[in-house]
């Protein structure tokens, strides 16, 4: 059997059939209907520094075997894995750091697969792919970002260089309820999650909405809450409009929004995703100023969601301290690089080397600080 390994020049382009054949469907941002919405509704494309670039691999009699979700990058942004050290160095001794080639969900740092294949024997072939592509076209690098621990070994085999930091993920540990969760903390730390709640709650009705519950008006709304925290975080919101109407009509059922009204008025809410496995907290934003709401809506009602949807996880997006103290703990994610400089190379590679151990480091340090009861 011959097989080809291309650049599409989109995920839209590609038979939602055959990428979705590529991978279990457990995770929703590498699903056909995720990657092409962000496509369709200009979230990526022209003029947004993210030109999609999927390697796809082919075999003559079968059609697409594995792919990997790529992006021709003209910036840092939306990756929450920072590189921009690496790319003022690269320019200051000369070279051109942009475009790169991203292997990526954008705009999303929830671990996932990113070799997309049910066989991992091709992987090897996909990632040479890409290091060819980067080295034909003139481009710095290759990265992989948010890489599931599963698939690790891919990428090192490969030799790419490893990187590591630090999420706060909840740990479903077989609660029934919240108040399960609850009993397994200290004293202390159970009266202030009990106090945050109550205040958060008070004078505040919340609604978590999934499938043909959420409607236009609720978009309206979360649009919002997105442009107020966008343009204050990363002053341009990178999802468009039209990209929360697509994802209700075509993954409502992968969504859950959570919505807190005041005299039936929508004043702030969160947004999540429904995995086999996990809830992905991706977007949160509100119009008015109430204490512990932020928490309320991003963390509580995740977890309460999680328990009533037997999943074994949260993961509630990139960085926030704050969420060790409401029972999210410390995880190591990863990210590969590879780097078509030699000499750069090996300098990266003697950073991440000094970098890994300081986030084991700090793993360890934040795990004895967890709310949990010792001993």
């Amino acid at each position: 059997m011959a097989a080809k390994v291309e650049l599409a020049d989109s995920v839209g382009a590609i038979a939602a059939a055959d990428w979705d054949a590529l991978h279990d469907g457990g995770n929703p941002f590498v699903s056909h209907v995720f990657l092409s919405l962000l496509e369709e509704s200009g979230s990526v494309g022209k003029g947004t520094g993210w030109t999609p670039a999927p390697l796809v691999l082919s075999l003559d009699d079968a059609g697409p075997v594995a792919a990997l979700p790529a992006y021709l990058k003209q910036h840092s942004q939306g990756e929450y894995v920072f590189d921009h050290a690496w790319a003022d160095a690269w320019h200051r001794a000369g070279g051109s750091y942009y475009p790169k080639l991203q292997i990526a969900v954008p705009f999303t740092p929830a671990t996932g697969p990113r070799v997309l294949t049910r066989d991992p024997a091709l992987a090897p072939a996909l990632l040479r792919a890409a290091e060819q592509v980067c080295e034909a076209n003139g481009l710095s690098s290759a990265h992989a970002t948010f890489i599931e621990p599963a698939q690790l070994p891919l990428f090192e085999a490969a030799g790419w260089m490893l990187r590591s930091d630090i999420q706060f993920h909840w740990e479903n540990r077989g609660y029934a309820t919240f108040e399960d969760f609850l009993a397994v903390l200290s004293s202390a730390k159970r009266k202030t999650l009990r106090k945050e709640r109550r205040a958060a709650q008070e004078g505040v009705t919340i609604r978590r909405l999934t499938g043909s519950e959420i409607r236009e008006a609720h978009w309206d709304a979360f649009w919002q809450f997105y442009q107020d925290t966008g343009a204050r975080k990363w002053g341009r919101p990178y999802l468009t409009r039209e990209a929360f109407s697509l994802l209700g009509e075509r993954m409502a059922d992968k969504v859950l929004l959570v919505i807190a009204e005041i005299d039936g008025r929508p004043m702030a809410g969160a947004l999540n995703f429904i995995g086999a496995r996990a809830l992905y907290g991706r977007y949160w934003g509100a119009l008015i100023d109430k204490p512990f709401l932020h928490f309320e809506l991003c963390y509580y009602q995740a977890i309460d969601a999680a328990i009533e949807l037997g999943l074994s996880r949260v993961e509630a997006g990139a960085q926030g301290g704050h969420k060790l103290a409401r029972g999210y703990e410390p995880v190591e994610t990863w990210s590969a690089h590879y780097i078509v400089h030699p000499g750069f190379r090996a300098a990266v590679a003697d950073f991440l080397e000094k970098e890994r151990a300081g986030v084991r480091a700090e793993q360890l340090w934040l795990g004895e600080r967890t709310p949990f009861r010792k001993g």
